[in-house]
């Protein structure tokens, strides 16, 4: 296999790329919220992981790639109503045509493609967890994670101390509008359920294979 050299982001320096265990690579991308045409965001996105996993694959490397598909969010449900149809119907249509695009660039499918509505229960057990090990808090119809509670939060971007502050002081505002903050109400009164990347994407890329190359959404 190839000595490969990558960008760690939070050494700051190149290092030899030394997956674990063995040979074997499971690489986690975000893939697009389908309510329009595909724009360029979504063909650099998916071209770029695309030469990754055929690289590491050339290479030797024993590869499972994973693209989500946010197939529920508001902006989906906006088109819905202008469109006259269903949130499903809409979702549908331009995953397919995401799909054709994608090929159109000669870009490889992914090994799993999880959609999000397939994991909405575990999204919110994923989300009930947080909660009760005090990593996050309710504030309106909304849950919001708590990053002064983990130590480690913002070690990456170099950010740490300015946005533990800035979270405390979110928290606090928080709390005296809603003063049982700190009792979060029941799961179903979140209202419509509308995925973000970390949260989705750890409940999703977890159930299909666990992920050791993951991307942020571009």
């Amino acid at each position: 296999m190839s000595n490969i050299q990558v960008f760690n982001t939070l050494t700051g320096k190149k290092e030899t790329f030394t997956p674990s265990p063995g040979n074997r690579v499971t690489m986690y991308a975000c893939g697009p919220t389908v309510y329009d045409l595909s724009h360029l965001g979504h063909a650099r996105m998916s071209i770029v992981w695309d030469v990754v996993q055929r690289y590491l694959r050339f290479s030797g490397f024993d590869v499972t790639y994973v693209r989500n598909i946010t197939d529920v969010d508001d902006k989906i449900i906006r088109k819905a109503e202008e469109l006259g149809t269903t949130p499903e119907r809409v979702a549908r249509e331009f995953t397919y045509t995401f799909w054709n695009d994608m090929h159109a660039l000669n870009v490889d499918p992914p090994d799993y493609e999880p959609r999000a509505t397939e994991f909405i229960e575990r999204m919110i057990k994923f989300t009930q967890d947080l909660i009760a090990a005090g990593h996050a808090y309710v504030s309106g119809n909304d849950v919001y994670f708590d990053v002064s509670s983990f130590k480690e939060y913002g070690k990456l971007s170099k950010k740490t101390s300015r946005i533990c502050s800035s979270a405390h002081e979110i928290r606090s505002a928080a709390k005296k509008s809603w003063p049982n903050a700190k009792r979060p109400r029941p799961i179903s009164r979140y209202g419509r359920v509308s995925p973000k990347a970390n949260p989705a994407g750890r409940a999703r890329g977890d159930m299909v294979v666990p992920v050791g190359i993951s991307s942020a959404r571009p």
